[in-house]
Parts: C-alpha cells; structure tokens; sequence
C-alpha cells in the first residue's frame, strides 16, 4: 500500500513530527487544565467574577485557527515562529471546554453533600478539596477530552507557522497536490484523536463507576507516559544550537519548498554549518516577518513581490533599477538581498487549452471579452497586492459574472483543469501548467513587474558565517525558467506516480 510505503521509508521523519504533535497538544492540554480547573472554581464559586473570563474564552473559541496564528505571530513573547506561539493558542482554544465543564461539575453537586460536609466541621477549602471535586471530577475529565481531541486537531494547522508535527505532511501534500503525504499526516493525527478520546472516556467511565484504581489510574499512567516519551523525542526536534545553526525557510508552494531544499543542501555541501529547516511556512508576510525577527536566516523572495507587497512601493518594471532599490530597502532593516538565481517567476493568468484554442485567445487583452461570462479564482494574496487582481482588473477591463473566488494556491491549477474556475493566477514555472494543458495568457500592456527570484538573508548570520555566504553565492545565476519549470514537471510527474494505486 502506498501509504504504508510512504510511513516505511519516512520512518525517521514521521517520529519526529509525531512526536512534536503529542507535545504540542500533551504541553498545551496540561497548562490548560492547570489555568482552566482555578478559574472553573472561580466562575462556580463567584459567577460575577468568573463571567468575564468565560465570556473571554467564548470569543476565542469564534476566532478561525489560522487567523489566531496570525494575529499572534508580531506579538512579543508569546508571538513568532514554532512551538511557542503554537502552544499559546492550543491553551487559549482548549480553556472554553476544560472551564465549562468544570464549572458544570460543581454546579450539579446535590447540595446536601455540601451541608452534611459543612456540619461536620469542614471548611470551604476542605470541602472543595474532599467532597466537590471528587464528584466533579468526571465532568472535569470530559472537558480535558474534548479539549485535547480539539487540540489535536488545531495542532495540524501550526505547522503553518514552523510549529512542526502532522500538519507538516497536510500541508507539504496540499501543496503538491499529493494525496498520500496529505493522508500520511491525516491519518495519524485522526488515529491520536481517537486514541486519546478513547483513553480519556476509560478514565472518566471509571471515575463515574468508582473503579478509578482498576480502569482510571491505569489509563492516566500510560496516557502520561506516551506523552513523557513523545515530549522528549520532540524536545530535542525544537532545541536550538545557537550561532552554529543557521535556519533555512520557504513559503508554501511546491517551488517554494524546492528552492528552500537547494538552499539547504547548497550550505550543507559547502560549509560545516548545521542547517535547520523551516520550509512551507506559509505566504509572503509569515516569511518576512519570520526573517526580521530572527526565527529564519534566509529563504528565497522574487523582486516584484517585495518591491508591492512587502515595502509597498509603486510597480516599476524596470529589473536593474527594482534590484537596486530592494537591495537599499533591505540593508536598512538589516537584510541582504543577494544577486539573482537566474529565473523568473512571474504571475501565469491561465485558462484551459481548449477554450484558448475555440476562442483564439492568447493575450489578456483579447480575453478581457470574454471575462464577463467567466468565473475567476485566485490565490489569497493575489486578491489583496498591489500587483494582483485590483490592479490587473484596472488595467485590462476584467469584469467577472461574480467576484474571483479566493482559493488555495495548491487547488487552483485542478480547478481550472476541472472547469469549476476558468481564469486562475499561478506560477509561471509550475509543471502543473504543461500536466494539466493550460494555456498563459500574454501580458500584452505590461502589467507585472519583474519577478526575478533571490535570496534574501539576515546580515548577522552572513556576518557570523562568511562560508554561508560564499556558498550561496554559487546559486547566483545558475537556476534558469527552463531548469525550473523542469522541475516542477518532474515533480508533478512523480507525485502522480506515487498517488496510483501499487
């Protein structure tokens, strides 16, 4: 079975990100419990008191997952990339359940438990201690399940912003398009739910019968020893080795995450320095601000969206001139843009082959006609940039039969191929082009700026490594559109041949 294959031959890899899942769920589900349990009492104990904070953990919970990474990512200390800010909002998002049922346990105790403790002389701390939150205790431990299997879940998405686990395999098979690398982490992570669902509804049954010591304490023994072990062999996947350590990203396309390999393995063949590897962290801005505040030391960036997106600048269209004015805007944030790899990567305004060949279409200008019986779909940040879609529409007339879909940069190219979209914006060098038998539309008015691709670095760790530098100077001008695009259609083609059934 291919999955299996996939599990066999990734065996290293998948323990570490396995392990990293547990820990990130096992550290945020325990500091939760800790915070959640206090404040449950509170909430039973003075409602007025506790009301806020319960209302506060309502609002969280309405809050998407990936925005929360997002709003989180800038803020200091809890803010940046990996585990930390993963684990942050893992115990903001498993508070509601874990304080809800708490305050629900203690809510239904029979109030003549509460008295009979009372006339026997026990005070309030003795009471909650020996008699409410004994009785509570089973209400207690359905919140912690239900906490812990949604953490499990939201877990998958840190790996968005360089937290690691399964969510790693989801994403890295999205943007491949590849259904066994996507199931390779799904499947684990819906196994770790279930496991953790099940072990957790042994101990709260047992608590409810009074067999904690047969059913409960058991199952509490070996759910804490899973998580010791995982947390260890995790540990060591988080843990920084300071200057010796220099740390590569990529955005989350497949030639992102190609391009962040060979600067890897580029530093690797040439230099003693240890390379860790932050690949398919997500879109333009999580790359940036993961360089500036030091949690990447260089990933590859393409000038035209650095010029609109990221120092805002009007779209000029002359290459030497937009080189030359993203090298001073970098070197004032501390940044260095090195010389060019050779390839440009421009935006591809694709529609299907065959409605190209019946309509004779093959510039933008020519398709602007027809733009009004078609439905559009492009990439989150296409729709927003100064050089994406309102600009684009400016200048060549493009009205739809109804606002451009927003859709994932990994989906779009089977959408079109599909007939669900019938313009997209996608990579000039994407191998999906030719395997799927689009056709690129012309910039016939000039539209896009250059996109000649770079890497860009953090001054310091170029300082601290001068060999880095001098090995990734060999890339300069050595990577062409054509070398590119060939492997991107390599790619492609091998992923596919892994997809088919062995």
């Amino acid at each position: 079975m291919t999955l299996l294959h996939f599990w066999r031959t990734h065996a290293a890899e998948f323990a570490t990100l396995f392990g990293q899942h547990v820990l990130l769920v096992g550290a945020s589900t325990l500091v939760a419990i800790c915070a959640g349990v206090p404040i449950g009492i509170l909430a039973a104990r003075r409602p007025r008191a506790g009301a806020p904070i319960v209302w506060l953990a309502n609002v969280v919970q309405t809050i998407p997952s990936l925005a929360m990474f997002g709003f989180l990512l800038p803020l200091p200390f809890v803010g940046g990339l990996g585990a930390r800010v993963a684990i942050f909002v893992l115990i903001l998002y498993a508070l509601l359940p874990i304080v809800r049922t708490t305050t629900a346990g203690l809510r239904s105790i029979d109030r003549v438990l509460i008295e009979a403790g009372t006339a026997m002389g026990m005070t309030p701390a003795q009471l909650m201690r020996e008699v409410e939150l004994p009785l509570a205790l089973p209400s207690i431990v359905a919140g912690i399940r239900v906490a812990a299997v949604i953490g499990v879940g939201t877990a998958t998405i840190a790996a968005a912003v360089g937290a690691g686990g399964l969510g790693e395999y989801i994403f890295r098979g999205l943007s491949m398009v590849d259904s066994t690398v996507i199931l390779a982490g799904a499947v684990p992570s819906a196994l770790l739910a279930l496991a953790i669902d099940g072990a957790l509804t042994l101990v709260e049954r047992a608590l409810k019968t009074g067999r904690v010591a047969r059913g409960g304490r058991s199952a509490v023994v070996v759910a804490a020893a899973l998580i010791a072990i995982a947390a260890g062999a995790a540990g060591m996947a988080y843990t920084r080795h300071g200057a010796d350590v220099v740390r590569v990203g990529s955005k989350n396309f497949t030639e992102q995450i190609v391009l962040g390999e060979i600067v890897a393995q580029t530093i690797e063949a040439r230099t003693s320095v240890r390379v860790e590897r932050r690949l398919n962290l997500g879109g333009t801005f999580i790359c940036d601000r993961a360089l500036r505040s030091g949690d990447i030391d260089a990933y590859v960036e393409y000038s035209g969206t650095a010029q609109t997106a990221i120092f805002h600048q009007p779209v000029d269209t002359d290459r030497h001139r937009v080189f030359e004015a993203l090298r001073r805007l970098y070197a004032e944030s501390g940044l260095t843009l090195l010389d060019p790899l050779g390839f440009e990567n421009t935006f591809a305004m694709l529609i299907r082959g065959d409605e190209a060949a019946r309509l004779g279409l093959q510039t933008l200008s020519g398709a602007a006609a027809h733009a009004p019986a078609w439905r559009a779909g492009f990439g989150y940040e296409f729709l927003q940039r100064e050089d994406g879609y309102p600009g684009l529409a400016r200048t060549y007339g493009l009205r739809f039969a109804a606002p451009p879909t927003a859709m994932d940069l990994s989906l779009i190219y089977r959408a079109l191929a599909q007939g669900q979209v019938d313009l997209v914006a996608g990579d000039a060098t994407s191998g999906l082009i030719d395997a799927y038998g689009l056709v690129m539309l012309q910039d016939d008015r000039h539209y896009f700026p250059p996109y000649d691709a770079a890497i860009v670095a953090r001054a310091p760790a170029l300082l601290a490594h001068p060999d880095v530098r001098a090995a990734l100077a060999t890339l300069s001008g050595r990577i062409t559109v054509a070398d590119m695009a060939l492997v991107m259609h390599r790619s492609w083609r091998r992923h596919r041949s892994v997809m088919r059934p062995s």
